[in-house]
């Protein structure tokens, strides 16, 4: 593994940031000491995964969801007028 001090991952970043993206982790150092690891972040996986429809069959919304409320909200805004 790479590693490079502080002042040349300033220089470099974007150079360091794309190869560790394709996978190429480095670390950094500050005075010849090993300070920070850089490596590429990888798909979510098990819990961490966001699932589109997780809710199915836990909710449901009203036929008339896009109605409700709408004669409050007519007289608060002057609709109909």
């Amino acid at each position: 593994m790479k590693t490079v001090n502080i002042h040349e991952a300033k220089t470099q970043l974007s150079k360091l940031v794309e190869q560790a993206s394709k996978g190429e982790s480095f670390v950094i150092a500050k005075a010849g000491k090993p300070i920070v690891k850089v490596m590429p972040l990888g798909t979510p996986t098990g819990a961490d995964a966001r699932r589109l429809g997780f809710m199915a069959g836990y909710i449901s919304v009203p036929d008339d969801f896009d109605r409700m409320g709408q004669e409050e909200i007519e007289a608060l805004f002057g609709g109909g007028a």
